[in-house]
């Protein structure tokens, strides 16, 4: 039993990706730096093999600049929509930065020089003809690697802009005022136990995008009790918007109740249908991805805001194949012990266990609390 937060934090840590940590460009680095060795050690001669690699540089920059001239005979036809008229703007988009100019420049010299006492040259040609072919064929287009890495980077994912609005249009306007909710429905309802550490919103993050309309039908041992105090004010043109939250009992297998407010995340409905309609040309894999993503970005988004510190709890989960019929509130129940047990600690002096004290690290630049992550539901799971 006392390794079960540690079984779930390790099976946790699988399920979100972090954010890549340029290993790659480090790799770059490496293999750079193992080639130039073997040229010293093989007693290549300096002069010859720096025209050469010029020769190669000059090739490479006249391949980005081929590629450029096709993107803009398409784009030359958006100016208006895409570039607000400007041909330069256009320009700018479609050619590499200056300094591949710069190096094409030197590059072309060095080429130029390495040709000289010959009357024509057909590597020029060789050159544009090997590019243009390579266009031609797909061969130059980034990898999945590369367009994740490069949406990710520039938070150009759905999912970022499916956390950010869940954000800023629902949970910056409620959670700041959960707790208040909390303490009056505990007054108001005194049948009504709950415990301070769990006066949070519970979040479901399922990550198959399944989300139950009725969490009762999900899951019998979920009972609903009542509604919070709404929130009412006016909002993008909507007179007296209510928002609102419905405090749940979760009963164990020994029918003892806990009290708490839970709902699911709204926006993966989006994701699920997305996946279900031809037109969005969203895959159940692209779903898990952008699940996960969803998750993650939410997470940062959250720790990132003072004023909803301590006011939430995201319980991410992995459904198996085979449905349990009490699986989610026995992950709900799961959180709920792990908030009083962290409570305790803290109270202790102790910090509460994190997934980069978990993994043995301390510079992960994605710090998660393992009571946080997303855990499998497994039947030999109590």
């Amino acid at each position: 039993m006392s390794q079960e937060p540690q079984r779930r934090s390790s099976a946790a840590a699988l399920l979100i990706p972090k954010p890549r940590e340029g290993r790659a460009q480090r790799a770059v680095y490496v293999l750079l730096a193992t080639c130039t060795v073997a040229l010293c050690l093989a007693g290549e001669p300096l002069s010859p093999a720096a025209h050469r690699v010029s020769a190669h540089l000059a090739a490479l920059q006249i391949g980005a600049l081929l590629k450029g001239c096709c993107c803009l005979a398409e784009e030359i036809f958006h100016l208006q929509s895409r570039y607000r008229g400007s041909f330069w703007r256009a320009l700018s988009a479609c050619f590499p930065p200056r300094w591949h100019l710069a190096l094409l420049l030197v590059g072309g010299s060095a080429y130029l020089d390495l040709q000289q006492g010959e009357r024509l040259s057909p590597h020029l040609a060789l050159t544009c003809l090997c590019h243009l072919l390579a266009l031609a064929l797909g061969l130059q287009k980034p990898s999945a690697v590369e367009i994740s890495e490069m949406t990710e980077r520039s938070q150009q994912n759905v999912a970022h802009g499916l956390a950010w609005s869940y954000y800023v249009g629902y949970l910056k306007i409620v959670l700041p005022r959960i707790k208040e909710s909390m303490e009056e429905i505990s007054r108001a309802n005194l049948n009504v136990w709950a415990c301070r550490e769990t006066w949070k919103l519970h979040i479901l993050i399922p990550l198959s995008c399944n989300v139950w309309d009725d969490l009762e039908k999900a899951d019998s041992n979920i009972q609903y009790l009542t509604d919070l105090t709404e929130t009412t004010l006016t909002r993008g043109g909507i007179k007296k918007r209510v928002y609102k939250h419905s405090l749940y009992a979760i009963r164990d297998g020994d029918n003892q109740a806990r009290h708490c407010a839970v709902e699911f995340a709204t926006p993966l409905q989006t994701l699920y249908a997305m996946s279900q309609d031809e037109c969005a040309a969203f895959s159940r894999d692209d779903r898990l991805e952008q699940a996960k993503l969803f998750y993650r970005t939410l997470e940062e988004i959250l720790r990132g805001s003072k004023e909803c510190a301590g006011t939430y709890r995201l319980i991410a989960y992995e459904e198996l194949v085979e449905a349990e019929p009490h699986f989610l509130s026995r992950e709900i129940l799961w959180h709920l012990r792990q908030q009083q047990q962290e409570e305790f600690t803290v109270y202790e002096g102790s910090p509460p266990r994190t997934l980069a004290t978990a993994l043995g690290s301390t510079d992960l630049s994605l710090q998660i609390s393992a009571s946080d992550l997303p855990q499998p539901l497994r039947s030999d799971h109590p």
